[in-house]
């Protein structure tokens, strides 16, 4: 088969690869139908994440057709049509039976990680991938779910609003802030509102980013290169800031954003991947009475985000902006990789 080789920092190439094979009772192996590019895919071959070796197939998102399973498999049949979850989970160890299965004790990759998929053992940038665990890390896609909304349940939409609103604590009629309108910063917007937060302010320096956000739900955007645009936060509030600050690039400069215009007792929630340090100044913070969150998604709010996109309520096929084939994936990078110039969100890859 064909797939997307990391070759270490900078290096990839779209070339044949052994197909894969049943490796346990539990796996599956699925034809990828529809896959896209993640931030984090951009952040590897950076040589960000030196955990990822060479000679891995990236890529953590995918939406295809089962064709095979292993024994233990019940739940599952070939010909199924699924969502790939870009977290494993075995089911069975005492952070997945209490839905944290960012950290499965399952050994798929290495145990306590739950991202292992384009990372530990090989993705889904390839016409077939094995799934570990397939019953827990495998959602059915119901009648109706194009592939392209499908594939935004792999990891952005749950992403967006475990580790952005939940996390961020949003409640009915908070004021929330988010930084950064990219895919994730977009999934958090869109589903602040199933929390009832009263004003979302989005925050970009992008405009055509931040014009993205409102069809998501932002009810103000604030275009953060402006000497302003702190004034103009919290001209949106009382004085005192936002509720909750929501922090989704991952970089020094929009994490302290967030610590700007967060209000006492308020929240910030960190979803931006940090491939450098920070500084916390908590000589300054420890009187604001604020809680700060962050984390690596667990995707247990998948099957009721996905009903909610069955029934139109997430606006998920808005997220696609640019199509290709698996055959055009390098293509796919250059345009994900120059998001500004080419105004892309999501780049769906297909076959």
């Amino acid at each position: 088969m064909k797939a997307l080789v990391y070759h270490g920092p900078g290096m990839k190439a779209w070339e044949d690869v052994p197909d894969p094979t049943i490796g346990g009772s539990a796996d599956a192996i699925v034809r990828v139908d529809t896959t896209t590019i993640c931030g984090t895919d951009l952040h590897i071959l950076k040589g960000d994440v030196a955990t990822v070796a060479e000679g891995r197939i990236l890529g953590h998102e995918a939406v295809g057709t089962i064709v095979e399973i292993g024994t233990a498999v019940q739940t599952l049949a070939v010909g199924d049509r699924v969502i790939v979850s870009c977290i494993k989970s075995c089911g069975h160890c005492v952070n997945c039976k209490t839905g944290l299965y960012s950290h499965c004790l399952g050994d798929e990759g290495a145990s306590g990680i739950g991202w292992v998929f384009g990372h530990l053992i090989d993705g889904t940038q390839a016409e077939y991938v094995r799934v570990p665990y397939a019953e827990n890390s495998l959602h059915r896609v119901p009648a109706g779910v194009t592939d392209e909304e499908a594939v935004m349940l792999s990891d952005i939409l749950p992403t967006g609003f475990e580790i952005g609103v939940q996390y961020g604590r949003v409640k009915p009629g908070d004021v929330v802030a988010v930084i950064g309108a990219g895919p994730v910063g977009l999934a958090a917007i869109t589903t602040a509102g199933l929390y009832g937060a009263g004003t979302v302010i989005a925050i970009d320096t992008d405009e055509n980013r931040l014009e993205q956000a409102r069809l998501f739900g932002a009810t103000d955007v604030v275009v953060s290169g402006g000497p302003d645009w702190k004034q103009q936060v919290l001209a949106l509030t009382d004085g005192a800031g936002v509720d909750v600050a929501i922090e989704a690039v991952g970089i020094p400069a929009t994490f302290s954003m967030a610590l700007e215009v967060v209000r006492p007792g308020g929240n910030v929630a960190n979803v931006g991947v940090h491939s450098k340090p920070v500084e916390l100044h908590l000589e300054d913070l420890w009187i604001q009475n604020i809680n700060i969150s962050m984390g690596l998604v667990n995707t247990n709010t998948t099957p009721m985000l996905l009903k909610l996109v069955a029934q139109k309520k997430i606006p998920a096929d808005k997220l696609a902006t640019h199509r290709f084939r698996m055959d055009q994936i390098l293509e796919a990078y250059d345009t994900f990789s120059r998001a500004a110039e080419t105004k892309a969100l999501k780049v769906v890859i297909s076959r």
